[in-house]
């Protein structure tokens, strides 16, 4: 049986449609999303306030978008470790340490660019 992709717009429907099933079931299954999301909807206003240029404008909300990135990320390499077995293996655990740091280093990066645009404009 052939199967035929969808070109086009068909495409871009699809993947849409794909990409906010996975953002919905990333914010009902990830509480971690869910404050990170929160955290977002907070800071991306006050960045407007914050920033003096769009190019400050563009890094904030980049940074903040990129949490959200890395989150869905460590959320799909849990969901693979968790889907091959549930019994401890080193480099299963390893795996899910690596994903978590990915966020950690994406909140480091929140910090220091929020913090350099703030004393740029503020001190």
């Amino acid at each position: 049986m052939i199967v035929t992709k969808a070109t086009g717009f068909a495409r871009f429907y699809h993947a849409t449609r794909y990409s906010m099933k996975g953002i919905r079931a990333a914010y009902a299954s990830e509480p971690a999303f869910r404050y990170e999301s929160w955290l977002v909807m907070a800071m991306t206003p006050a960045s407007f306030f914050i920033a003096e240029s769009g190019l400050q404008l563009g890094l904030m909300i980049a940074t903040l978008l990129l949490v959200l990135v890395m989150e869905l990320l460590n959320t799909a390499i849990e969901a693979i470790v968790d889907r091959a077995g549930t019994e401890f293996h080193a480099l299963a655990g390893m795996a899910k340490d690596l994903g978590s740091a990915a966020v950690f280093f994406s909140l480091f990066i929140v910090a220091v660019v929020w913090s350099g645009i703030i004393w740029d404009n503020f001190f």
